[in-house]
């Protein structure tokens, strides 16, 4: 290719761009000439050449292409022209779909030394942390130097998850719940340098943004960055903005790892100029890349010392250069969001383009909240009350309610009592394959769960739109008694958005049509409680070194031995006491002793840790006991051995023998293995989709958490036992095996919840029957299990079962304790054990029989007492006569004072009003109100009215207008909340009548 000829101007399709200062012909002897994608014309070829002439200075390669263009700092201008017609012919031909977004940012850093890691779970390991909320999330550990690095540098699509603005999400351009976040990461590797120079290669010419629509904001302090951007990088000064530290400078809380950070904003409107510019105007700009400088720890005393090993964390979010390469007006339009919104539209009857804003929120939202719904839900979250679960049952009535404000009635295909969600989901679970391809495979978990959800909470939406009513007509009826204009409060507005999902907005407008306004300050206070401890709860990433660190950074990993040997000769490598670090401990102290091996299992995957002793022995002689209760993993792969010095001095140095109590270990291995079968009986007896959603592995029993809709059927609890206990008596031979992560799940691996994995994995296999990756211990033949029973099975979350069980030894211990209960059962009862049920339904049905005659008596003496009290009733009013009776009734229960109460009003006449009590117990008082037609006309209720005469006696109550009961626990009151209840009953009765 030596001495072939090179114009000076450069003519592409675009037309003549720049000329190009240097001979018309070269040849050099390293020069080699490939014809690859990014050589196919003029742009690609002078790339080549460029390499050649100007080997020492910038780089650009292309990660696709595989071409390098290398240009002078000196020639600045010809650069910056090269810049924008590489950028310009990018763009012309880059496929700018999400899914190739993504692969093009993996690929570019990946051609970079990068190692592309999968994306962690929305359920993340941290405790802090409810969702997995940011990209550096699962590399948290890393930046804390607990855990070593296994790579230098890494790249990922994070998928993650932020509720703390959801009131945002349909009204702004940007704000979502879901979200993928692109990232690279340097640990103790690259810094500043080259984290800007390739964040400006990969926008400008990678995904070929025009420079000259780029800004750049650094920490107000950040000299260095600054320099970067402009000398180095190119960037006009006046287009790099210094901001504060609420914008700029990064912290992960009051002390810890922290740095500045530089951001990367592209302006959609550059012809409104260069004066006044406000880079937080959303409607000109939108930051799609920041890079976060972590070179400091913060210090107790808010001092910042220099960090040991310097970091980058970045984060590009995808679904916004998705916005700014597709050309559209917000992240929702774009096709990673786009489908779900057309397929809403489809179920609603709604045309996108032509609908009006409040119907595009709408729709936005139901796009937005259905990726997080069925992200979450594969990832195990399941709708609950609590925790995450109720984030995502937050997010799912909220999908449904924006969908039935859009018209979508039951499952958009006709059938009108069937729900829409699921046909959403499956349009999610269509775009998932490059996002997480496990989706697919938990496609019919995750529909069965929306579908369940979804109309569970029709019938709350229904329960709603009753309160609302109840409440609009409390507020109406207030409002005349106090001549006030009718208000609801904020409060029952926020209950009706919190429980019920409705949106204040719709509130407000069923409100107006009644005539009845909102104490939206009030709401707002509600709202902004919520927000802060979302916000609290969710959105902060702790990064603060723990107590320890310091003592632990000369300490190696605990090397486990366990799996093969209960006892092994170790050397102590620290001691604490509590939390600090010492170098003896005597005896009667509790200490965490660190050793360099160990034969005792940490906790972890479910399964405690060990119990056992160290021994500290000298010529034969025992110097030291140490009793280990408990043993955890810290500060990365550091075993923590807790228990208490019970005997002599144990010192740092000191050798010990790490002894496992023997018993107690076998028994945490027969149950864990018994977990294992355990789940794959579930999946045989109630299907495939069922998956573990935590367990507990202990010494006495085993506990599993699974996702499931309803209680098990007493039939399937018994074939459950049954399959399980047939293969404890197959007597399997149990095989565990290192290999690595992505062949064991080719294999068909399950993994354990709340497990950690590396690269390498340990799968533990029953053969035929179970293979997990698991790095617990288990039984080396299932026969050793001896025998499993489950002793309970509950509900402890919507759409969570648990399983408590109990194997081996505990087995016969649990059969041995209930063959003595029924023992003696049958020696009380007088009868042999296969006749128990019978005389025990016997002696229940007796009882029913006896207490029904009891309340049949006590009922007849209420209403035989009434009857004497019935002249009582005083009459009140002039134009029409009512009868009114309040009455002590002494002692009688509640039952039998509601008798009296309905006596009273079938025999006085209509209209009438009855109000009795009783003191039935210790600390008990029983009321009841019975009102006829005739009382309730005239605007009083009986539910309404025993609530204030309830309260007075420590209680509370309601019911219907025309029947309400109450309680109360001071009953030496009652008789003036009657007298009260009189005087009221009497005044209000008498001025309806005149």
């Amino acid at each position: 290719m030596a001495g072939f000829k090179l114009p000076y101007s450069v003519h592409t399709r675009y037309g003549t761009k720049f000329l190009v200062p240097f001979p018309t012909s070269i040849s050099h002897p390293r020069f080699h000439f490939t014809s690859s994608a990014g050589c196919r014309d003029h742009a690609g070829f002078l790339m080549q050449t460029l390499a050649v002439m100007y080997p020492n200075s910038l780089c650009y390669r292309n990660s696709l292409a595989k071409v390098s263009l290398q240009v002078p700092l000196t020639s600045r201008a010809s650069a910056q022209a090269l810049t924008e017609e590489l950028a310009e012919d990018k763009q012309k031909d880059f496929p700018a779909s999400g899914d190739a977004i993504r692969q093009r940012f993996l690929n570019f850093y990946a051609s970079r030394d990068h190692k592309i890691l999968p994306s962690a779970s929305l359920v993340p390991e941290d405790p802090t942390v409810l969702l997995t909320i940011a990209g550096m999330l699962q590399f948290k550990p890393i930046f804390l130097g607990k855990v070593p690095r296994e790579v230098p540098r890494a790249t990922t699509s994070q998928r993650c998850i932020r509720t703390n603005d959801v009131e945002n999400v349909g009204r702004t351009s940007r704000h979502q719940t879901f979200f993928e976040m692109l990232g690279n990461f340097s640990f103790g590797d690259y810094f500043k340098q080259d984290a800007i120079k390739w964040a400006w290669e990969l926008s400008t010419l990678e995904f070929g943004l025009p420079a000259d629509r780029l800004w750049i904001s650094v920490y107000k302090d950040d000299d260095e960055a600054f320099a970067i951007w402009h000398n180095e990088v190119g960037v006009p000064a006046h287009r790099i903005k210094k901001l504060g530290e609420d914008d700029n400078f990064w912290t992960s809380g009051a002390t810890g790892p922290c740095g500045p950070c530089s951001e990367i904003y592209y302006d959609f409107h550059p012809e409104r100029g260069i004066s006044d510019i406000d880079l937080g105007d959303d409607a000109r700009f939108i930051e799609f890349y920041n890079l976060v400088f972590m070179q400091y720890n913060k210090k107790d005393d808010g001092s910042l010392e220099p960090l040991k090993q310097k970091n980058i964390d970045t984060g590009l979010g995808l679904e916004r250069m998705a916005r700014i390469l597709q050309n559209v007006e917000n992240n929702y339009e774009t096709d990673l969001i786009f489908p779900i919104i057309e397929k809403a539209s489809n179920l609603a009857n709604v045309s996108y383009t032509l609908a009006d804003e409040s119907k595009k929120t709408n729709l936005k939202i139901i796009g937005d909240h259905m990726r997080a719904i069925v992200y979450l839900i594969s990832d195990g979250v399941f709708p609950s009350n609590i925790g995450r679960g109720y984030v995502v049952r937050r997010l799912i009535r909220r999908a449904v309610r924006t969908g039935r404000l859009l018209g979508i009635k039951g499952d958009g295909m006709g059938d009108l009592e069937g729900a829409f969600l699921p046909v959403l989901a499956e349009e999610v679970i269509n775009l998932s394959t490059n996002i997480d391809p496990d989706v697919k495979t938990r496609a019919s978990r995750i529909l069965k769960e929306l579908e369940r959800e979804e109309l569970r909470f029709v019938l709350t939406l229904e329960r709603g739109e009753k309160l609302l009513e109840q409440m609009l007509v409390d507020a109406l009826s207030t409002a005349q008694e106090n001549g006030a204009l009718p208000c609801l409060s904020g409060k029952d507005a926020f209950l009706l958005y919190d429980t019920y999902g409705f949106p204040v907005e719709i509130t407000k407008e069923v409100a107006d049509e009644c005539g009845v306004s909102i104490d939206m300050n009030s709401f707002e206070v509600e709202m902004e409680n919520q927000r802060r401890q979302s916000q609290a709860a969710h959105n902060t990433v702790k990064l603060a070194v723990e107590d320890g660190a310091e003592l632990t950074e000369n300490i190696p990993d605990t090397e486990f031995l366990g799996y093969d040997i209960l006892s092994t000769k170790a050397v102590v490598e620290g001691l604490l006491v509590n939390g600090k670090p010492i170098m003896q401990v005597s005896e009667g102290n509790e200490v965490e002793v660190l050793l360099n091996r160990t034969t005792f299992y940490a906790e972890s995957g479910g399964q405690i840790g060990d119990h056992g002793f160290l021994y500290v022995t000298e010529a034969g002689k025992k110097e030291a006991v140490v009793e280990v209760r408990d043993v955890q993993k810290s500060l990365g792969n550091i075993f923590v051995h807790k228990g208490t010095v019970v005997e002599g001095v144990i010192n740092v140095g000191k050798e010990v023998e790490a002894a496992v109590d023997a018993n107690l270990r076998q028994r945490a291995k027969v149950h864990h293995t018994a977990t294992h079968l355990l789940q794959s009986a579930l999946k045989k007896v109630i299907g495939q989709e069922t998956s573990q959603a935590g367990s507990l592995v202990a010494f006495d029993r085993l506990r599993f958490d699974f996702n499931f809709h309803r209680p098990l059927k007493d039939n399937e609890i018994i074939e459950i036992e049954g399959l399980i206990n047939k293969w404890i008596g197959d007597a399997t031979l149990l095989e565990s095996k290192v290999m690595p992560l992505t062949d064991a799940k080719k294999a068909g691996a399950i993994a354990m919840f709340g497990e950690k994995y590396g690269e390498e994995v340990r799968v533990v296999e029953v053969p035929g029957v179970s293979m997990e990756l698991c790095g617990g211990t288990h039984v080396n033949n299932t026969s050793e299990i001896r025998g499993f029973k489950i002793i309970s099975e509950q509900g402890i979350a919507s759409g969570i079962r648990r399983i408590e069980a109990v194997a081996g030894e505990a087995f016969i211990e649990y059969v041995i304790a209930r063959d003595n209960h029924m023992k003696q059962l049958c020696s009380t009862l007088k009868v042999n054990a296969e006749d128990v049920t019978t005389r025990v339904n016997n002696i229940l049905k007796d009882l029913r029989e006896a207490r029904n005659e009891v309340s049949a008596a006590r009922a007849k003496a209420a209403i035989y007492k009434a009857s004497t009290i019935v002249s009582n009733a005083v009459t009140v009013g002039s134009s029409t006569k009512i009868s009114v009776l309040v009455e002590s009734m002494d002692d009688i229960d509640a039952d039998a004072l509601k008798s009296a109460a309905e006596y009273l009003v079938d025999t006085l006449p209509d209209p009438a009003a009855v109000i009795l009590g009783s003191c039935p117990g210790e600390k008990r008082v029983s009321l009841v109100a019975a009102f006829t037609p005739g009382v309730v006309d005239l605007g009083i209720q009986a539910g309404k009215f025993i609530g204030p005469v309830a309260k007075f006696c420590g209680g509370r109550g309601g019911g219907r207008p025309n029947f309400a009961q109450a309680g109360g626990n001071e009953p030496e009151k009652l008789l003036i909340a009657l007298e009260k209840a009189r005087d009221e009953l009497i005044s209000f009765l008498s001025e309806k009548t005149g």
